[in-house]
């Protein structure tokens, strides 16, 4: 039974919390959603500018509390950690996902010039370097264009979710030649409902595909 599926999900900003439960909610609302929250993980991560060993390290202990409570499967949320979730897949043999890795697969598909937008600049290198090592053992090579939208997360984190979506929205109206843009962080998702109806290009998001993919991965 799907219900009796313990899916872990751990966010480094509360931001995360509302567009990860609304794709469970859509796709998936039988699974039993555990939420762990560390929100020093962003701003240490933003500190750093980098992945350090402490870091790797700080994410093994998350990865075994979850292995250790049962859970079924794991969910992160913060696109800025690709390596160190890596890390922890490589510790256990249950689904571990990143958050773009399923979003990543769908523009695999499709080919072509693509956008990569976040509102935390601090992602876009963890995002670019997962996107290319899929791309790569595809025998294809993608180099999106990122496009930081500025004054976003600000807004969000005070907040203002009207603001937040209408600045992502209008970036990507803006963004004109690509074969599709990727909304890479999970707390952009919202904005996509006001983008799309004002551009012909697709504009794909982060916790529906993972939700998505996740449920055929524990199904299976």
């Amino acid at each position: 039974m799907t219900a009796d599926k313990k899916i872990y999900v751990i966010h480094a900003t509360r931001i995360s919390f509302a567009p990860a439960k609304a794709s469970f909610d859509k796709h998936w609302p039988q699974a039993k959603v555990c939420n762990l929250l560390d929100d020093s993980l962003a701003s240490d991560r933003q500190a750093d500018g980098e992945i350090t060993d402490s870091m790797l390290r700080r994410f093994e202990m998350i990865g075994a509390y979850c292995a250790e409570a049962g859970a079924d499967a794991i969910l992160f949320t913060c696109s800025a950690f690709g390596l160190a979730i890596e890390h922890v897949k490589r510790l256990h043999d249950i689904p571990i996902l990143t958050p773009n890795e399923a979003l990543f697969d769908s523009v695999l598909e499709l080919g072509g010039p693509l956008a990569l937008m976040t509102t935390f600049g601090p992602s876009i290198p963890a995002l670019r370097d997962e996107l290319s090592a899929m791309s790569a053992a595809r025998g294809q090579s993608l180099q999106p264009e990122a496009v930081v939208v500025d004054g976003a997360l600000d807004a969000l984190l005070g907040g203002d979710q009207a603001l937040h979506d209408r600045l992502v929205a209008e970036k990507a109206v803006a963004l004109r030649g690509y074969s599709a843009i990727m909304f890479g962080q999970f707390s952009m998702a919202g904005a996509a409902e006001l983008a799309q109806p004002r551009t012909q290009t697709p504009i794909l998001t982060t916790p529906d595909c993972a939700v998505q993919k996740l449920m055929r991965l524990v199904l299976a």
